[in-house]
């Protein structure tokens, strides 16, 4: 579980940047929660793009996350980034006037989807290729709303854990009052990763590494002191979102199909 941050740091930026190499795009856009997975993507395009080339969103329902709101605007101005905040809330609550729902996790999804929208309105108006911030945690668990904090165009951290993004943060002196913050997919207000989950993402990352990295059985990760509902929770929520982390499926009728054998870009001048 111990990354070398260094060679992670250089790693991935060298990815941003060939990444938008190969699109052909100069700047960047994403969402910045005042959180430390958008805080440490945030760092890692500037410093691969320049400050001058990234865009920081950010995307309040209402009063709700006044701390965060600050902490997203402080280290967008420490970064010297450009910001826009926009309230979500005029584009949220005349939704839920007409489909009213006491239900927060379809509250939550809504909001999330309307961040993406708006994140992709406003890239499309800056030529911004759209950065995720989601870690292999969340993507592994499902932990994420799709076609909402799921959605990006590339996602450079995709491939580290929660815990590894943590070590990945501090070696880049991400500031103090984003490391020491609770973990929130800000769904609603005072919601926290580790309090729905139901366990933290030290033992969440610990057992994925074991179950995804040395491809271990359950009986194996219960056997290495681990507890086994907590085992089975997490076999569930991988099981369950697989959904997420695909292409949606399409039926095979013609010799090249997307998604097949229609993997990679044609050379359609030869």
């Amino acid at each position: 579980m111990k990354i070398n941050p260094s060679f992670a740091e250089k790693l991935l930026m060298r990815f941003i940047k060939e990444e938008f190499s190969k699109l052909n795009f100069k700047k960047g856009i994403l969402g910045l929660s005042g959180g430390l997975d958008s805080s440490v993507c945030a760092l890692l395009a500037a410093k691969a793009l320049g400050p001058k080339y990234i865009i920081g969103l950010i995307m309040p329902y209402k009063d709700s996350f006044g701390r965060d709101v600050k902490d997203a605007e402080d280290f967008a101005c420490h970064l010297g980034i450009s910001f826009r905040s926009i309230d979500i809330s005029p584009m949220v609550d005349p939704y839920f006037a007409k489909y009213p729902t006491n239900n927060r996790i379809l509250r939550g999804n809504k909001m999330a989807r309307e961040r993406m929208s708006i994140l992709y309105d406003v890239s499309a108006r800056e030529r911004a290729l759209v950065l995720g911030t989601s870690n292999k945690t969340e993507l592994l668990l499902g932990y994420g709303t799709i076609h909402g904090d799921m959605a990006c165009a590339i996602n450079p951290m995709g491939d580290l854990y929660k815990t590894q993004i943590r070590q990945l943060a501090r070696y880049m002196k991400i500031p103090d009052k984003i490391l020491r913050k609770k973990p929130t997919a800000g769904l609603w207000a005072g919601q926290t990763d580790e309090g729905e989950l139901g366990l933290t993402y030290t033992k969440i990352d610990r057992i994925l590494y074991q179950l995804v990295d040395l491809k271990k059985t359950k009986k194996e990760v219960i056997s290495s002191g681990f507890q086994k509902r907590d085992v089975e929770k997490i076999i569930t929520l991988i099981k369950g979102s697989e959904f997420k982390r695909k292409m949606s499926p399409i039926p095979k009728i013609s010799d090249r199909t997307v998604g097949h054998n229609f993997l990679f870009p044609f050379d359609w001048d030869r």
